[in-house]
């Protein structure tokens, strides 16, 4: 019976490959065009051609808004955004109903009378798991059969997940890099027993590097890390010792990395802090590093403070980086007040040549929003005081594409005398700031009031 189920499977692998093959190449293709494009302020007009990137349309939201936490570039690696049975990842099964023209479908004829009967199912027959018994394995590698599993999975009796969990046990590996099989290993390590998460988590022994890197692998092991306890947590992450930085800058290992950092002991992966030392600044200018280092700084605390001081100097190149602002971001939102303090005393004196550059113009906002009182008041003091050639940086601000948004922020946070001064500083400007594009979106956004003094 194993020899046939596993012939099964091999033959359907094989007529998907072809098909997973050539989604893979769009899927990074994609990602190569969101890697130079995703992370483009779009507060810029020359962002429109992207717009399917944007979740917002409106002028006044930008880059920093859409993709916090470093972006959410080549999201490849996490299981939501799959779910239930890979319906991100388009199959052969889901170009046009192949259930009901068989001649369009490449699949038909491999499948088992069994599954060909699901699939059609025209005697509308409720199914349930031991109908399926002896075929679970290959129902696991169909996309309907997958998430059919999953379904009944959740409100399974125990003797039903034994029954599954039984004829898949000797596949697992093979299925936790299926584009569907995965779903279903998935499955067990939420809603199954604990032995079967303890058995499952021994089947990745010696094979958490390769799964770490896959596509589908790597949403496996990072259920896996989340539903074992905490000795067989540290059996699975050993093994990437030796591999940090590579997983960190794979479009799949690096959320690998990221969960081991959310849920593993800080005892059990020291060594991924010690892989960090001496490359804060290259992660942290990596699409995908940036993240990683986010995660660490958010989940460890006690063990952060030599990597934030190597951080700290390099502050003046991260915060005009398109991924290290994220970085910078991050400590002004979620940092305790020395780290924010620090952040803001780099930025002052450039608050203008920061503030219209695409990407630093972020890290000023948060200045501006999560600096203390007095940091802020620095800012706005700077900002506001004429130049001795006579130019107003407040003024210049106004009509820049990206520096009106910090000035609309100091407006947003600001109250009482501060607001009265930034306000009478901005009014003498009212009329020719309607002759700018940005200048005319601050005025009816943030000062229309002004217009009823």
């Amino acid at each position: 019976m194993r020899q046939q189920q596993q012939q099964q499977l091999q033959q359907q692998h094989q007529h998907q490959h072809q098909h997973q093959h050539q989604q893979q190449q769009h899927q990074h293709a994609q990602q190569s065009h969101s890697h130079g494009h995703k992370q483009t302020r779009t507060r810029s007009k020359n962002n429109n051609n992207h717009s399917q990137h944007s979740q917002v349309s409106s002028p006044k939201h930008h880059h920093a808004s859409q993709h916090k936490n470093g972006g959410d570039h080549a999201k490849s690696g996490t299981d939501s955004d799959h779910n239930n049975g890979g319906s991100g990842v388009l199959s052969r099964n889901q170009q046009g109903d192949d259930t009901k023209d068989s001649e369009n479908d490449p699949g038909h004829g491999l499948r088992s009378p069994l599954l060909e009967e699901f699939r059609s199912n025209k005697s509308n027959k409720k199914y349930e798991l031991k109908d399926i018994a002896g075929s679970v394995v290959e129902f696991s590698g169909d996309q309907h059969g997958s998430r059919f599993i999953q379904q009944k999975l959740e409100t399974a009796t125990e003797e039903e997940k034994a029954m599954v969990f039984d004829e898949i046990l000797p596949h697992a590996l093979q299925l936790m890099t299926d584009v569907f099989g995965n779903y279903v290993i998935q499955k067990f390590f939420e809603h199954g027993a604990q032995e079967h998460k303890n058995v499952l988590a021994k089947q990745m022994n010696g094979h958490v590097l390769s799964l770490a890197l896959q596509m589908y692998g790597c949403r496996v092991v990072q259920k896996g890390l989340e539903h074992v306890l905490s000795d067989q947590q540290a059996v699975l992450v050993k093994e990437l010792e030796g591999h940090v930085l590579k997983c960190v800058k794979d479009q799949n290992g690096n959320h690998v990395i990221q969960k081991a950092i959310e849920c593993v002991p800080a005892e059990h992966i020291q060594f991924i802090m010690n892989a960090f030392t001496g490359q804060v600044y290259t992660l942290a200018t990596h699409p995908y590093g940036c993240r990683v280092i986010q995660r660490m700084f958010e989940h460890c605390a006690d063990t952060k403070t030599p990597l934030m001081d190597e951080l700290h100097r390099y502050i003046p190149n991260l915060v005009q980086d398109q991924y290290g602002n994220y970085v910078i971001q991050h400590i002004l939102e979620r940092g305790n007040p020395t780290e924010k303090s620090l952040v803001v005393s780099k930025v002052m004196g450039q608050v203008l040549q920061l503030s219209k550059h695409k990407f630093a113009s972020n890290v000023v906002e948060k200045c501006v929003a999560y600096g203390s009182p007095s940091d802020r008041q620095k800012l706005i003091e700077e900002v506001i005081t004429t130049k001795p050639d006579g130019t107003s940086p407040l003024v210049l601000m106004m009509k820049d594409q990206f520096a009106n948004y910090v000035v609309q922020k100091m407006l947003d946070v600001v109250d009482g005398e501060q607001r009265d001064v930034l306000v009478a500083k901005i009014k003498p400007h009212l009329q020719s700031l309607k002759k700018y594009t940005y200048g005319k979106h601050l005025i009816t956004s943030k000062l229309s009031f002004v217009y009823c003094d």
